[in-house]
């Protein structure tokens, strides 16, 4: 792989993953179930590494990321939860995106950086299953409590109230 297509495939691939990370963070916001709102936390968390990695990857090759892109607001659910449409379209992203870098990943030369995108195309897969169950109405995403009450409740819809 020629330097100049290693740095454009750098660049998109930043771009879409910022692209999911925003989406998620959009979610987040309207996904008020304690347990489903800490699996979306997770998430953007380690989608924020990711575009930590590929940004100083990135700037290791003199390359600057693009723009971000805006995203579109998602409409607040009704009273009463979440639909699962939500879940079921970052499923839907989720392995779309990784179907769609799998090959062009694969292509890569550079050792270092072929590892660091592969570790996250299957970290996305990972995001995938939780929102597929998710979708499904499992409550236990990050793992069952092995003792005590079950945790339940809503997270505040901001982060911060004064």
């Amino acid at each position: 792989m020629k330097p100049a297509d290693l740095d454009r495939l750098l660049r998109e691939f930043h771009a879409e993953k910022r692209t999911m990370r925003e989406r998620h963070e959009a979610a987040a916001r309207i996904v008020r179930d304690f347990n489903l709102n800490n699996t979306y936390q997770y998430v953007i968390a380690r989608e924020e590494a990711h575009l930590t990695w590929l940004g100083d990857a990135m700037a290791g090759r003199g390359v600057t990321a693009p723009a971000p892109e805006a995203i579109q607001p998602l409409a607040q659910p009704e009273a009463g939860g979440v639909p699962a449409a939500i879940f079921e379209a970052d499923a839907g992203d989720a392995g779309a995106f990784v179907d769609r870098w799998r090959d062009r990943v694969s292509e890569v030369t550079h050792a270092r950086h072929r590892v660091m995108l592969n570790v996250i195309l299957g970290e996305t897969l990972e995001h995938r299953r939780f929102f597929e169950q998710a979708a499904a109405g499992r409550p236990d995403l990050l793992g069952r409590r092995t003792g005590g009450p079950p945790l339940g409740g809503d997270v505040l819809a901001v982060r911060w109230v004064e």
